[in-house]
């Protein structure tokens, strides 16, 4: 007979056993700024950009899973200000066949001093982090320098910011910023523009994560992941 007190034994010792092996059965969740290991032979591909690139970042790996070997730096590569101070080393020792960048959204946005934190448009000490002007300066630079790779560069413009309740960035101002870019890159007529706005345009109320939010939900990621790997994968060098 199976008394009560082994039979609780009994129970303590199958829960303990079962237990590990659930546990092997969740899903990590999966990083983006994970490093990953090249695939030998697969051309090196690497992307910069501030959190939207971030968001489409795994979605990119997959689509291009046996293809290319998908890399980015492991933060948000902000403002064309961050940008020169740490081109260098996102862009390390190794060789790169396509390079697919982007700076905006953080120039644009509204600071206050030398912070790098958002601030309210209506505060009259907040001032955009980098104008127009000087963004134009700066992206010239950093397109000089990532020529210097000899990868073939893909421009991706600025998504466009929320018409209403974006307390940090003005409406119509990533277009005005993208205008500015393509001005520069007509100095680089090498440089193929992914032009990752008009794609985003038509879909901005379905895809945003809230009102006023520049950021985009799990559907919109998946749809600019696969977008942007197709325009990748274009530009990857021929067999």
């Amino acid at each position: 007979m199976v008394t009560l007190v082994s039979r609780s034994l009994i129970l303590l010792l199958v829960a303990g056993l079962a237990a590990p092996l659930f546990a092997e059965t969740k899903t990590a969740k999966r990083d983006p700024y994970e490093p990953i290991e090249d695939v030998a032979g697969l051309p090196r591909v690497l992307l910069l950009g501030d959190s939207i690139s971030i968001g489409y970042t795994l979605q990119v790996r997959d689509n291009l899973k046996g293809i290319a070997n998908v890399h980015r730096p492991p933060t948000n590569c902000s403002s064309t200000k961050q940008g020169l101070e740490h081109i260098d080393q996102w862009l390390g020792d190794g060789k790169w066949d396509v390079i697919h960048f982007n700076w905006g959204l953080h120039d644009l946005k509204h600071v206050k001093g030398e912070s790098s934190a958002i601030a309210d448009i209506r505060d009259p000490l907040s001032h955009m982090q980098v104008p127009v002007d000087q963004y134009m300066v700066n992206l010239e630079k950093l397109v000089t320098r990532l020529e210097e790779t000899g990868a073939t560069l893909i421009w991706r413009n600025t998504t466009p910011v929320p018409a209403e309740g974006s307390s940090g960035r003005i409406p119509g101002y990533a277009a005005k910023y993208n205008n500015a870019a393509l001005l520069v890159l007509k100095n680089h007529p090498d440089v193929i523009v992914d032009d990752l706005w008009s794609f985003v345009k038509p879909n901005q109320d379905m895809w945003k994560t809230k009102n006023g939010n520049v950021h985009f939900n799990a559907a919109a990621n998946e749809a600019l992941g696969k977008h942007v790997a197709e325009v990748i994968q274009k530009a990857l060098p021929k067999k």
